[in-house]
C-alpha cells in the first residue's frame, strides 16, 4: 500500500472517529472480542500467530536466534509460573515493575509514572481482564502511535529462563500486567530487542498521546516556575530526577533524603509570603511513599512557622507519605532534569483543567524531492515540507509580561524502532521558524531566495537523533512558517509534526494546488517547410513521409537529428517518450502525427529545451532533482510534494539527475494526465467520479493518486 493511500485511509478514519482511545484502531486487524470468543468456544487458549513464541519475536542481534542471551529460553504462561496468577492486585504500583534482561529502563520508568495517574493508566491497561473469568490466554492494551490510538493483542506466553520471567516482572511474582504490557509494546515495535535504549519521554507519549518536554535544570528556562504552574493547570504529567555519576549512585539516598537516579513526580507549585518576601514552592512525590526531603520547607521544617495560618493549613500534610514541599531554588540546585508531558485535550475528561489547542500533520522527507537538509544546505533547504501557523490570540498570563503567543512544536520520526531489524536508525532532525509577512508567501511553497535573505524567528535548540524533538516557543502575534528537516539532505523518513498552542491557532500545510497554469504560448516561425506533398524539410534535412503523417520511428529519427544540433549533451529520445508524444497529440487514433500536430509538438519541445538549458548550467546534459522541480513549475505545472516524489522516483537516475529525454517525457505525461482529468471533470469543480472501468485504467489510477 502506498504512502498516499495510507494517508487517505488515516484521514477517513479520523473523520469517522476511528483512532480515538474509545475507538482504537485494531492493530494488524485483530479483533479482541472475536478472537476471545473463538478461543472460549473451542476450549483452547489463544496463540498469537502474528507475534509467535519464537526467537524472531525476541530480537535480531543481541537477542537474536543464536545469541547467548536467548539460549535456553522457553515460553510459559502465567499459570505455569504461579499457582494463582493475577493480572492486577488491587491497584498497579511501582513494585509491579522490575527490570529484567532487557535494556528498556526508559520504558519501565514511563510505566512506573503511569501508576501515579489512574485515569491515564486505565486508558493503556484496560482493567477488565483477568486469569479467572472467561480466561482465554488473550490480553489487550492500547498505545498512542503518531496521532491515533492502537489496540494491540497478545497471548500470555512469556519468555522465561530457568523458570523465571526473562524480562520485566513484578516484585511479588504473582502480577503479570506489566510483563504483558511490555510484550504488547514489543509486538508493536517488531520485537523485544527493538525496545532496548530510549527516552522516558517516548514512553510518556505512547501512553498518553501528549508532547513531552525536557528541561535541563542546570540551565533552566528563566520562566520555568510559571511553565510548571501552567503545566499543572493543564493536567500535564511532570517528573524529575537527579543524575548519577556511576552505577553505585543508583538509588543512593543523600543526606537530605533525596534518592539519586530515581523518578519523582511533581504534583504542585505555589507561592507563600515568608518574612516579607514571596517564596516559590514546588511539591514533589516519591513514588516509594516514603523517604522524604528533610531540608527547608519539608514537613517539619521551621519555615512553616513563619507563614500565615491559612497557607500553612492549605499546604502542609505532616506525615510520611512520600510527598513534600521544597523551595524552587532548592529544587533547581538538588535536581538535574525535569520532564513535562503535555496531554492532548481528549486525554482530560475533567473540566477543571485548561486544555491545549492541538494541530498536527503527517508528512515525509524523500530523497531528491522533499529532503532538503538544514540551513547549512541553502540550495536544497527550501525543498523541505513547509507549514504556516497563524497566531492571533495572545497568552492570558504571558511569561515576561509581553503580548506573545506560546506554542510547543513537536517533530517526531515515525516507525524507526520497527526499522532497526533492517539496519535503519533515527535520523538527526530539527526545525526552523520564519515570520511571513507578504500574502504571497502564505500561499505557495517558498523558494531558495526567501531563505537566503530572511533570518529565522525561532528554531529548535539543536538537531538531535531522538524520536521526537520538542521546544516551547513564544512569539508575537503573526503568521509563521515552520520548516522541519533532517540535518543532512536526501534522508528518507516519515514524520509527524504537532503544535500545541495555549490559544487556538490556524495551522496549515503549504500545499500548492495541483494544477496546470494557463500559459499564453506565442508561436514562433516553424522549422518545417512543406516543399512537396510527401516531403518535409527541417533545417535542410529532408525526410519522406507516407500519407503526410509521421510514425513513432520517423518522429524519433527527426527529433534526435534536430536536437543533436542544439549544443546539448543528449543521447536521444527513446521510443517510449516518442510514443507518449504521439499519444498526447494524436486526435484521430491513427498512432501517427499530421503536420499540424507535429508543429504543435515541436513548439512544446523548443520551450522545454530552453527551460532545460537554463537549469543545466554546467552543460552536462542533466539537471538535479531540485532544478527539475523549478523547471517543472516554469513549464506551467504547480505540483505538491507527493507528485514531485512520484516524478523523482520515475524519471531520475540513481544519482538524482534527469536528462532531457526524461524531462520531456515527464512533462508530456503530466500534460496527458491533466488533459484526461479535465475531460472527466464535466462541471469543472476540481473533482471527478470514476466507475470501476475508469479506475482500472492505468492512467486514471495514477492521476487519482497524484491529485490527492
Amino acid at each position: 500500500m502506498t504512502g498516499i493511500v495510507k494517508k487517505v485511509i488515516r484521514y477517513r478514519n479520523k473523520a469517522e472517529g476511528i483512532g480515538t482511545n474509545s475507538r482504537a484502531v485494531k492493530y494488524l486487524k485483530q479483533d479482541y472480542e472475536e478472537l476471545k470468543r473463538s478461543c472460549l468456544d473451542r476450549g483452547r487458549l489463544f496463540e498469537d500467530e502474528l507475534f509467535d513464541a519464537e526467537p524472531s519475536s525476541l530480537g535480531f542481534k543481541e537477542l537474536g536466534p543464536y545469541s547467548a542471551k536467548t539460549s535456553g529460553v522457553t515460553w510459559m504462561r502465567p499459570k505455569d509460573l504461579h499457582q494463582r496468577p493475577k493480572f492486577i492486585v488491587e491497584d498497579a504500583t511501582r513494585t509491579d515493575i522490575c527490570q529484567g534482561a532487557l535494556g528498556d529502563c526508559w520504558l519501565l520508568a514511563a510505566i512506573a509514572s503511569l501508576t501515579l495517574n489512574k485515569e491515564v493508566l486505565h486508558r493503556v491497561v484496560p482493567h477488565d481482564q483477568s486469569f479467572d473469568d472467561e480466561y482465554a490466554g488473550i490480553f489487550r492494551f492500547e498505545f498512542w502511535q503518531f496521532g491515533q490510538w492502537v489496540e494491540v493483542l497478545v497471548d500470555d506466553r512469556l519468555p522465561t529462563k530457568n523458570g523465571e520471567l526473562l524480562f520485566v516482572h513484578s516484585e511479588e511474582g504473582c502480577e503479570f500486567w506489566s510483563a504483558l504490557l511490555e510484550k504488547a509494546y514489543a509486538k508493536l515495535n517488531g520485537c523485544y530487542e527493538a525496545l532496548s535504549g530510549g527516552s522516558t519521554t517516548e514512553g510518556f507519549e505512547d501512553f498518553t498521546g501528549g508532547i513531552a518536554e525536557n528541561h535541563d535544570l542546570n540551565q533552566p528556562d528563566p520562566h520555568l516556575f510559571k511553565i510548571i504552574r501552567k503545566a499543572l493547570d493543564r493536567g500535564s504529567l511532570l517528573g524529575c530526577s537527579i543524575d548519577i555519576t556511576s552505577m553505585n549512585d543508583q538509588e543512593a539516598v543523600t543526606s537530605l533524603k533525596l534518592v539519586k537516579g530515581h523518578a519523582y513526580s511533581v504534583t504542585g507549585a505555589d507561592e507563600v509570603e515568608y518574612r516579607g518576601n514571596t517564596v516559590e514552592l514546588i511539591r514533589i512525590r516519591n513514588p516509594w511513599g516514603q523517604v522524604e526531603w528533610n531540608g527547608a520547607w519539608s514537613d517539619s521544617s521551621y519555615e512553616w512557622s513563619s507563614v500565615s495560618d491559612h497557607d500553612r493549613q492549605r499546604l502542609t500534610n505532616r506525615k510520611e507519605d512520600g510527598e513534600f514541599w521544597m523551595s524552587f531554588s532548592d529544587f533547581l540546585r538538588q535536581y538535574s532534569r525535569l520532564e513535562i508531558c503535555n496531554l492532548t485535550p481528549d486525554a482530560l475528561t475533567s473540566d477543571d483543567y485548561k486544555k491545549w489547542a492541538e494541530n498536527n500533520f503527517e508528512e515525509t522527507w524523500r530523497r531528491g524531492v522533499s529532503a532538503g537538509g538544514c540551513r547549512n544546505y541553502p540550495n536544497t533547504f527550501w525543498m523541505n515540507p513547509q507549514f504556516v501557523i497563524k497566531l492571533e490570540d495572545v497568552d492570558d498570563d504571558p511569561y515576561d509580561g509581553e503580548d506573545k503567543c506560546t506554542f510547543i512544536v513537536g517533530l517526531m520520526q515515525k516507525n524507526r524502532r520497527k526499522m532497526r531489524k533492517m539496519g535503519e536508525d533515527l535520523e538527526t532532525i530539527g526545525f526552523a521558524i520564519y515570520e511571513v509577512i507578504e500574502v504571497y508567501y502564505r500561499q505557495f511553497h517558498l523558494k531558495k531566495d526567501f531563505f537566503l535573505y530572511n533570518a529565522s524567528a525561532a528554531r529548535s535548540e539543536t538537531f538531535i537523533n531522538l524520536r521526537e524533538l520538542s521546544n516551547r516557543i513564544s512569539l508575537p502575534p503573526g503568521e509563521y512558517l515552520i520548516v522541519p528537516s533532517t540535518f543532512e539532505p536526501n534522508k528518507n523518513a516519515d514524520f509527524y509534526l504537532r503544535v500545541f498552542s495555549e490559544k487556538p491557532a490556524d495551522f496549515q500545510y503549504v500545499h500548492k494546488s495541483t494544477q496546470i497554469m494557463h500559459l499564453k504560448v506565442h508561436y514562433v516561425t516553424f522549422l518545417v517547410e512543406v516543399h512537396h506533398p510527401k516531403t518535409a524539410m527541417i533545417n535542410s534535412l529532408i525526410y519522406v513521409f507516407q500519407d503526410f503523417e509521421i510514425s513513432v520511428y520517423e518522429l524519433q529519427k527527426i527529433l534526435n537529428t534536430v536536437i543533436s544540433k542544439k549544443k546539448i549533451e543528449f543521447e536521444g529520445f527513446c521510443l517510449s517518450t516518442c510514443h507518449q508524444m504521439i499519444n498526447l497529440l494524436d486526435k484521430d487514433g491513427s498512432g501517427k502525427l499530421g503536420m499540424v500536430e507535429f508543429k504543435i509538438l515541436w513548439t512544446k519541445i523548443e520551450k522545454y529545451l530552453v527551460l532545460f538549458k537554463e537549469r543545466d548550467t554546467d552543460d552536462s546534459g542533466c539537471m538535479s532533482s531540485s532544478e527539475m522541480r523549478l523547471a517543472v513549475e516554469k513549464a506551467g505545472f504547480r505540483l505538491n510534494n507527493a507528485l514531485h516524489q512520484v516524478i523523482v522516483a520515475r524519471y531520475s537516475e540513481p544519482n538524482l539527475t534527469i536528462d532531457f529525454d526524461n524531462f520531456v517525457s515527464c512533462l508530456i505525461r503530466m500534460e496527458s494526465l491533466f488533459n484526461t482529468f479535465k475531460t472527466l471533470d464535466k462541471d469543472e469543480d476540481g473533482t471527478i467520479e470514476l466507475n470501476m472501468i475508469q479506475v482500472s485504467h492505468p492512467l486514471i489510477l495514477i492521476l487519482t493518486f497524484w491529485t490527492i
